[in-house]
């Protein structure tokens, strides 16, 4: 199997991370090939490379983020991947049901747990697995992107804070296979799965599984009405106020002017985008 490490994930638990779970799967007797680029392009040249030559599984060390640098290369094969978790949110191994605190035990289940399709997001040429974000959560990360201080998860409360104090209603167009709205919003979030940004559940009845992904569409509203609805994201009730609507579709067409969108953590470009299920594009090894 290839392992592919972003030794960066995590504030350097990556290479941590690695260096226990390459050393459990050789203990068990795996054939492991150890990759790291230096940058997401040569990531997924890696990784692309691997699954020609015929390795059995890829293995991921890091968070979503390089997950996304993976996914061109897995995305319609036959080849599963596996997930060491090392990043701040690592919401797909959440999904998954993958230890992600113990690198050796989530190396345990590469090689004991089982295998299953799930679907796919996919914008363009660009896939992702998790959660395409747009509106105020994509301005909070390009805001947390362009911050060196404070590091972690602190950076996104901050970057929160300050976009909060600039809290203002988009304009949004979106065509919902075929159906098109026009509205003003404050984000629309399009999940493959339920979490993003370490759990917060904001599509929380997405099924990775069935073939179509979920809309949540918040409103425009005023910043009190806002702060108080962050928090019940974490428990997914947010999709039951006012205000808030929910969709499933198979092809979404997002237009919003200024906006770049975010998936899997990483930007996906700037709006108008068509974004699309992709049933069953990736095998994944998950727990019993």
């Amino acid at each position: 199997m290839a392992v592919v490490t972003n030794p960066k994930s995590g504030l350097g638990r990556g290479s941590d991370n690695a260096r226990a779970a390459v050393a459990r799967l050789r203990e068990r007797g795996a054939d492991v090939r150890e990759l790291a680029g230096s940058s997401a392009a040569e990531s997924t040249r890696l990784a692309r490379a691997a699954v020609v030559s015929g390795v059995d599984a890829v293995v991921a060390v890091g968070g979503d983020g390089l997950i996304s640098t993976v996914l061109p290369a897995l995305a319609e094969s036959d080849v599963p991947l596996g997930l060491i978790p090392s990043g701040t949110g690592d919401d797909l191994a959440r999904e998954l049901g993958v230890p992600r605190s113990d690198p050796a035990a989530a190396a345990d289940l590469v090689l004991d747990g089982k295998t299953r399709a799930i679907d796919l997001g996919r914008a363009g040429d660009r896939w992702f697995a998790t959660v395409l974000a747009s509106g105020f959560d994509s301005k909070v990360t390009d805001r947390a992107n362009s911050m060196s201080w404070p590091r972690g998860r602190m950076r996104y409360n901050v970057a929160i804070l300050a976009e909060l104090g600039a809290l203002r209603a988009i304009p949004y167009r979106l065509e919902i296979d075929g159906r098109e709205i026009e509205l003003d919003a404050t984000m629309v979030s399009i999940g493959n799965t339920r979490s993003y940004g370490g759990g917060m559940l904001v599509c929380p009845d997405a099924d990775p599984a069935d073939g179509r992904l979920d809309v949540t569409v918040v409103g425009a509203t005023s910043l009190v009405r806002l702060v108080r609805l962050m928090p019940t994201i974490y428990k997914g009730t947010h999709v039951h106020l006012d205000g808030v609507q929910t969709f499933r579709a198979r092809k979404v067409r997002l237009s919003a002017p200024g906006i770049t969108a975010y998936a899997d953590g990483e930007p996906m470009g700037a709006l108008p985008m068509t974004v699309s299920a992709a049933p069953a594009a990736l095998q994944v090894i998950t727990g019993p």
